[in-house]
């Protein structure tokens, strides 16, 4: 019986701490993920100098609807709060157009004058990013408003301010993802900010990077 304890009893301590810890885990994720909910409820369009859309879908030059509204919310903002947009993202295998691309050609055929929109192609949120703080900055203009879909502005928020932006959330308000539809975004982004804020959102990107190249066969 004594020999049963002496076994036993390092597996009581050591299942503990594990049940501790899984615990503590799921409060940091329930906690991160009513941060980003209350984060895609903020609108806060104060005067900044730069205007950041990310990126979505495209067709063949086209915006998607989801697009479509962060541009729609970019024209509210622009030339009030801020002198230059910004547009991201890249394009996929076999497209003719990256979402930077299709983003200006909307802009520019509702006035916004060319000279006054960036295009930077990146492939993530974190590239997206790095890319518009690399054409910002060396401008002065590191004070940014960021649209994007509310579930996402939070994470977005996070990596601007990691790059060394000033962010100020300015979701869109029309956006077509809504109800029920928005669950499973809101708990992926929860669960990347919770792993960002752990290792990093740099880091994040590049562990992202490798598994799609694994998944590609890269």
């Amino acid at each position: 019986m004594f020999l049963l304890r002496w076994i036993t009893a390092p597996v009581r301590l050591a299942l503990k701490i594990v049940l501790l810890f899984l615990a503590a885990l799921v409060v940091y994720y329930v906690v991160t993920l009513v941060q980003v909910w209350l984060t895609s409820r903020q609108y806060d369009p104060v005067h900044a100098q730069a205007i950041v859309v990310m990126g979505s879908a495209q067709y063949d030059g086209r915006p998607s609807p989801d697009l479509r509204a962060r541009l729609d919310q970019a024209l509210l903002l622009f030339p009030q709060h801020a002198h230059l947009i910004v547009c991201t993202g890249s394009k996929e295998l076999g497209d003719h157009y990256t979402e930077a691309q299709a983003c200006k050609t909307y802009l520019h055929s509702k006035g916004i004058p060319a000279t006054r929109i960036l295009e930077v192609g990146g492939r993530d949120s974190w590239t997206n990013l790095a890319l518009a703080a690399a054409k910002l900055k060396p401008l002065g203009d590191t004070d940014v408003l960021i649209v994007t879909d509310p579930f996402h502005e939070d994470r977005s928020m996070a990596i601007a301010t990691a790059l060394g932006l000033t962010p100020h959330p300015t979701p869109t308000q029309t956006s077509p993802i809504k109800g029920t539809a928005v669950i499973p975004y809101f708990l992926r982004t929860a669960a990347a900010v919770a792993l960002g804020r752990i290792i990093g959102f740099e880091p994040l990107h590049y562990i992202g990077g490798l598994a799609v190249s694994a998944r590609d066969g890269g």
